[in-house]
């Protein structure tokens, strides 16, 4: 009997009581590797340009900084959660926070080496270029694209907003080989701008690579020579079929995972 796509094995749920969560808030996941977290510079400073353009006060960088190198030595701890949310206290200058240890995200080994299969959601996101970018407690659109398939060989579907452009994953970020450039979807009118995106285009850069960052239709897909996924967890997913077209785990997707895997040793 097949699951239900909200208990797939391969999918974390968001805790009862915030399936429908304050839009006001933040958060960050960060790996962590022998109890170390991964990526941290890169999360803070998304994570403060979110509290900033949210407006909401954030407790000083050293104070997060350290609480989350406290929690990610917990041990069991795979990820380490980052909150910042608008206080509900009188005082609306008192930051709400709160970081907490969670178990590693098991996923297939054979994902990152072989690729995944993928489909291209129904469910859109809504264009808001004041927000576009962050990582926002409100997940409502990516949590109703997920409950769209239930096959456990399913691996991630890729998200489209209002005006039919290619955004990103559910959880990922996604880029496209075309005549030898990277593309990947410009995040300026909605969407999320992933750290490890962030750090794979500075790589890129610095040995040459041509990227682009720009709209991307989903039908240009189907000319790639190569499609991948990332985010901080997971590292780099090849895709090996979309919508059931077959693609290749190319080179340009087996070097990036090769440089996140030590990103996040």
């Amino acid at each position: 009997m097949r699951k239900r796509a909200d208990s797939c094995a391969y999918w974390v749920a968001m805790p009862k009581g915030s399936e429908v969560p304050d839009a006001t808030g933040v958060f960050e996941t960060l790996a962590v590797v022998n109890g170390q977290p991964r990526l941290l510079n890169r999360h803070l400073a998304r994570l403060f340009d979110g509290c900033r353009r949210l407006g909401l006060s954030a407790p000083p960088d050293s104070m997060i900084a350290a609480r989350i190198s406290a929690v990610a030595a917990t041990p069991g701890a795979g990820v380490v959660k980052l909150i910042v949310t608008r206080s509900a206290a009188e005082d609306p200058d008192v930051p709400q926070w709160s970081v907490h240890a969670e178990p590693p995200r098991h996923r297939p080994p054979e994902w990152a080496c072989d690729g995944v299969r993928i489909i291209i959601c129904r469910t859109r996101l809504a264009v808001n270029p004041q927000l576009a970018g962050l990582k926002l407690l409100d997940r409502t659109a990516q949590v109703m694209a997920r409950r769209e398939w239930t096959a456990e060989s399913i691996a991630e579907g890729l998200m489209l907003d209002g005006d039919g452009r290619l955004i990103s994953g559910t959880m990922t970020n996604v880029y496209a080989v075309i005549d030898g450039v990277v593309c990947t979807p410009a995040i300026v009118r909605c969407g999320v701008a992933g750290v490890m995106r962030a750090a794979l285009l500075e790589t890129w850069q610095a040995v040459g690579q041509a990227t682009a960052i720009r709209d991307l239709d989903p039908g240009e897909l189907k000319a790639a020579s190569e499609i991948f996924l990332s985010n901080a967890l997971i590292g780099v997913w090849p895709v090996r079929a979309l919508d059931g077209q077959a693609f290749a785990a190319g080179p340009i997707a087996r070097a990036a995972g090769a440089w996140a895997q030590r990103a996040l040793r």
